[in-house]
């Protein structure tokens, strides 16, 4: 006998769902079922479903360009600093279309009977100049704790480059400019 076993024989240990992943149906044991395999979506639901992602993406674009276009209201916190929020390690400069907007979350806040500093700033300036400004990744979140509230991420397409937290790892492929 060794003194680190190395003479104890050795059986292998297979688990049994593995012995029925790598088993074809027919190999399946008496009184044992066979696990169905799932038949591919049929080509009229795939087509569907890309229909709807890309009509998903257009209505994006279009709410994208509508916000950069318009101008928003961007409230001032305590420091007389865009008003920000932190939320799984983004910070978020929340934007109101309206005063109506802005005042709903004051009251959500508890904080409907201060005065609020607000400044209008266009949805473009605040995704191309200040998300880029903010110590870390950035977005816009436009009516924050409303139903109809968006976000607006720090993603390529959104915010500049340099702020897209989707390009950190990705390389110039040999100098072309493209990723």
């Amino acid at each position: 006998m060794s003194e680190h076993g190395d003479d104890i024989p050795r059986s292998r240990q297979v688990s049994r769902l593995a012995d029925l992943a790598d088993a074809p149906a027919e190999a399946v044991g008496p009184g044992e079922q066979a696990i169905p395999e799932e038949p591919p979506a049929p080509a009229s639901q795939q087509a569907d479903l890309a229909d709807g992602i890309s009509e998903a993406r257009r209505e994006f674009a279009r709410l994208l360009g509508e916000f950069r276009r318009t101008a928003v209201l961007v409230p001032f916190d305590d420091q007389d600093s865009l008003w920000t929020a932190d939320f799984n390690g983004v910070r978020w400069i929340c934007a109101f279309s309206d005063e109506e907007a802005l005042g709903r979350f004051a009251a959500a806040r508890g904080d409907a009977g201060r005065e609020w500093t607000y400044r209008t700033i266009l949805g473009a300036r605040l995704l191309d100049v200040m998300v880029p400004m903010l110590p870390g990744p950035g977005g816009v979140a436009l009516d924050a704790g409303s139903a109809n509230g968006m976000v607006f991420p720090p993603v390529a397409g959104i915010v500049p480059d340099e702020a897209a937290v989707d390009l950190e790892d990705t390389v110039d492929l040999g100098g072309t400019g493209t990723r």
